[in-house]
């Protein structure tokens, strides 16, 4: 009998216990976050007493997150393909300019195109699922001053992203059309496919100064062996141009190379204000 009545007042308590749980769900969501960036890791600490392998499973769930917001914001991102198509062939006078060799082409070109717009909104929401995991090791200080990084980040990628074809893809484009004496006839799987790289990539690397100055910031890094290692970061750049690029031109490969070499120049920079900005808060502490 008591089990009747136990159910029956959960069943009548029901609605209203939702509807505080609803009422309260943005002061309790305030309230963790706020423990969160003010609790103190201690060496006896749980998460300090985890070995190698519970940290990458850690990881892996928020990689596995952050895959699953990535393959939902890529169907959302594939309503819209068909303008951002046009948008993106407007440098060659529009799709119409363009070949399809192949049955598949069309279908293929969207879906490289809905990737990258996946990416583009996933963005902020990928650099939060990083922020949240490297967080946890961080002091109270680092771990609300990185904090700014998730919007930094997706702000950095969409820059790079309007960098990269408001001034960049236009005279790229144009100069590799009009060289030399022959007729181009570009397809639209090559044409997409290198935009949508360069697009992605660039977008990416403009998030190396900050990346750079957080690293710093927390001691992980020192603006000296950066730029003591810039001609290994120059090859390594002409490495990841040469993987980026789908075509084997070096007019291609420069593309990528030429903003990724000054950002890197500007990441070291940013490195030894990052540096000094450290050393007075140790020294002041």
């Amino acid at each position: 009998m008591s089990k009747f009545f136990r159910a029956l007042w959960f069943i009548i308590t029901f609605p209203f216990r939702a509807v505080w749980w609803i009422v309260t769900l943005p002061f309790r969501a305030v309230r963790s976050a706020r423990n969160f960036l003010t609790f103190e890791l201690s060496e006896d600490s749980d998460w300090s007493k985890q070995s190698i392998w519970d940290h990458i499973e850690v990881l892996r769930k928020h990689l596995l997150r952050a895959l699953i917001v990535l393959i939902l914001a890529t169907i959302a991102g594939w309503f819209i393909t068909e303008p951002v198509t046009t948008l993106l062939a407007a440098p060659v006078g529009g799709p119409q300019n363009l070949q399809v060799i192949e049955l598949t082409e069309s279908i293929g070109v969207f879906m490289k195109i809905a990737v990258m717009l996946g990416l583009g909104i996933s963005i902020p929401y990928i650099a939060f699922e990083i922020w949240y995991f490297a967080a946890y090791g961080l002091h109270p200080r680092e771990r609300q001053t990185t904090l700014l990084a998730i919007p930094l980040t997706a702000l950095l990628f969409y820059l790079g992203i309007y960098f990269t074809y408001r001034w960049m893809l236009p005279p790229a484009i144009d100069f590799l059309l009009n060289f030399g004496e022959f007729t181009a006839n570009p397809t639209a799987e090559r044409y997409y496919s290198l935009l949508t790289r360069l697009l992605v990539w660039i977008g990416l690397f403009f998030e190396f100064p900050l990346v750079v100055y957080l690293l710093t910031s927390i001691g992980a890094v020192k603006p000296k062996q950066l730029a003591q290692q810039w001609r290994v970061a120059v090859v390594a750049i002409a490495v990841i141009a040469a993987m980026v690029t789908p075509t084997t031109d070096m007019g291609s490969m420069a593309l990528v190379m030429a903003p990724m070499i000054v950002l890197y120049l500007i990441g070291v920079l940013l490195s030894y204000v990052a540096y000094a900005a450290r050393m007075r808060r140790i020294e002041s502490s």
